[in-house]
């Protein structure tokens, strides 16, 4: 008894190891086992001579290997009583182990169908984007992948979150129907795990995009899949391209040291607030935004053209008949939107256009034609001091503040109004060009509003309570704020700009029913900005640049300011009186359209250059300006 273990326990063990390796190991003992019995009975029968008819061994194996098989081969059998017991043998043998391997596949099937429904495989795929986490803003983000890759071959979206993958499926097909020719393939794992991560072979992503994955503190979370990302991909020799959202400006730095330059940072409060200070103060611009942001018109795209080396920017505004172009990237890969006019253009620098799509920012074939009895420079007006009402408060509304003190002109006014019970308000003082008005109150009661006297104020800015309500909840309220305030206006016949933030987008198309505003879904916001960056992640310093009240913003100003109104004049012609002032031109609003939703609410951007518009004098131009 070497080593203290009997020949029993030693069998049993060997057993136990057998059973261990699953269906695979379990099918080739039984196959072995299979053989061994067949080859046995046949050398029985062939060595004890009861064979019927003097068969030889081919024969015996085929004959054992039928009875094994099929139970009931045994009934036509004849012969001497030996050959007839071996065959009886074998015949049980096998109605045991083939039994026994039934059941052996059965199961092992059902455990690999159930390992697939929980999305346990590796994903197979090369040049796909993957997501890890869940929030609302997965579906945007799939939906405008979908448009981006239509004229791809086989694109593919992997997603991988902490929950059940035929849920999320679910939950993809409910809300995005149309994935065109984009392929979904979702994994259940956790992101922060390396274990998992490894499946989703991220060594051959185009890009990855970490959402924030929502609660009090997500962005430690989101560092810590950055931080996984990074080891499994660590030693790719190609860079893997992450993009990851963090909500607190504080933990900005740590995200950014463990991305490296592999990962563009989105920081979602300081967007959003960003977006919002500069919306609130001009009416139409979330429209301009949400053009160049989703994939559904026109975007920005960066193209090199050697021709136009040793050309000055302004020549090079004209030279596009279907695209408006907005800045230079310069071959350090810095772009400069809205440069000097006579900034020369070099044969490494690339041009920052919007266009349709990425093949049609194409030099005109034909010449262009200044319309030059056209052109007017009125003089712009000096900003007057603006009222503001902000009603509702959430995290970014601080920023939200300090940003509109940023752009309008000294003497400006605020008032604030927020309910207590949804909000613990830090109201930041010391604002340069903003007297603020702090008062408590229910933003849905009535007779508040109605006390605010709104007919003195210029624009009303209602935020979301997202911090302590859920998204339907919050969005219910602003709602409620929101038909209060049109009710009152329109009573009062009161014309200004009213800026609402939404969670949700179906709550946007909600309240577009009873009237035309600016909205802000910022949910939605983010996961256009998230896409976009994931597909040319140099768009990211693009939008910075766009966003920071530092250097050149999108402005809607008066048409006057450029050429005559009331006579037919191309677009050639705007962009030519614009660029005479130092300023980009991109666009124009049809202030008599401002309320045709069918029509983008009268904001046309990137007009071809060639066709001609009769402007008001309400009218707007759309411009990228210093201010």
């Amino acid at each position: 008894m070497a080593g203290g273990f009997t020949a029993g326990e030693r069998l049993r063990y060997a057993f136990d190891t057998m059973m261990s390796r699953g269906t695979a190991g379990l099918i080739l003992w039984l196959g072995v086992l299979s053989l061994l019995l067949i080859v046995l009975f046949s050398l029985i029968v062939l060595f004890t001579g009861t064979a019927p008819n003097e068969e030889g061994f081919p024969t015996l194996l085929w004959m054992s290997l039928m009875r094994t098989m099929d139970p009931g081969t045994i009934g036509g059998d004849q012969g001497s009583p030996g050959f007839l017991a071996s065959m009886l043998i074998i015949t049980f043998s096998g109605i045991f182990i083939f039994s026994t391997l039934i059941g052996i596949l059965t199961t092992g099937l059902e455990s690999r169908l159930d390992s697939l429904r929980k999305g346990k495989s590796t994903v197979v795929e090369s040049g796909h984007t993957v997501v890890l986490g869940w929030s609302e803003q997965v579906f945007t983000i799939i939906s405008e992948l979908s448009i981006a890759n239509e004229n791809q071959k086989n694109p593919c979206v992997a997603i991988m979150a902490d929950m059940d993958k035929v849920e999320m499926e679910d939950e993809i097909r409910d809300k995005v129907p149309n994935l065109r020719n984009t392929r979904v393939v979702c994994r259940t794992g956790s992101p922060v795990e390396p274990s998992d991560l490894a499946r989703m072979s991220l060594h051959t992503a185009k890009s990855i995009i970490i959402l924030s994955p929502g609660g009090d503190s997500p962005d430690p979370e989101v560092i810590k899949t950055m931080l996984a990302v990074t080891n499994i991909t660590g030693e790719v020799n190609r860079t893997v391209h992450m993009v990851a959202l963090i909500t607190d400006p504080e933990n900005v730095d740590a995200a950014r040291i463990v991305g490296g330059s592999r990962a563009e940072i989105v920081l979602a409060g300081d967007v959003i607030a960003r977006m919002a200070a500069q919306t609130c103060l001009q009416s139409g611009l979330s429209v301009v935004y949400q053009e160049l942001l989703d994939y559904g018109a026109d975007e920005i795209y960066f193209h090199n053209q050697p021709e136009l080396a040793g050309k000055e920017y302004s020549e090079v505004l004209q030279m596009y008949d279907t695209s408006c172009v907005i800045g230079i990237r310069k071959k350090n890969g810095q772009p400069a939107l809205n440069p000097p006019m006579d900034t020369v253009l070099q044969e490494d620098d690339s041009i920052i256009a919007i266009s349709e799509d990425d093949d049609t920012v194409v030099l005109s074939s034909r010449g262009h034609h200044i319309m030059q009895d056209a052109v007017h420079h009125h003089p712009e007006q000096p900003g007057m001091p603006e009222s503001i009402i902000m009603l509702g408060w959430n995290w970014r509304a601080p920023v939200i503040i300090r940003e509109l003190s940023n752009y309008v002109a000294p003497g400006s006014r605020l008032k604030l109004v927020a309910d207590e019970s949804c909000c613990e308000p830090d109201v930041p003082t010391g604002l340069a060009n903003l007297d603020l008005e702090y008062l408590p109150g229910r933003t849905t009661d009535r007779t508040l509003l109605e006390s605010l006297s709104i007919q003195d104020y210029d624009h009303i800015l209602i935020l979301s309570y997202s911090d302590s309500l859920d998204a339907q909840e919050a969005d219910s309220r602003t709602l409620m704020s929101l038909l209060h305030i049109r009710d009152i206006a329109g009573r009062m016949n009161k014309g200004f700009s009213l800026i609402t933030e939404m969670r949700d987008i179906r709550n946007r198309n909600l309240a577009e029913i009873t009237g035309a505003d600016d909205y802000i879904v910022s949910d939605q916001v983010l996961s256009l900005l998230l896409t976009q960056i994931s597909e040319t992640r140099e768009l990211s310093a693009v939008f910075w640049d766009l966003f920071d009240p530092d250097g050149s913003e999108i402005y809607l100003k008066p048409v006057s300011r450029y050429v005559k109104t009331g006579m037919e004049v191309n677009f050639h012609t705007v962009v030519k009186s614009a660029s005479e002032l130092g300023e980009t031109a991109i666009g124009y609003r049809i202030t008599s359209l401002r309320n045709d939703s069918e029509r983008a609410y009268g904001i046309v951007v990137n007009p071809v250059k060639g066709n001609t518009v009769t402007f008001s004098e309400e009218d707007r131009i759309i411009v990228l300006a210093e201010d």
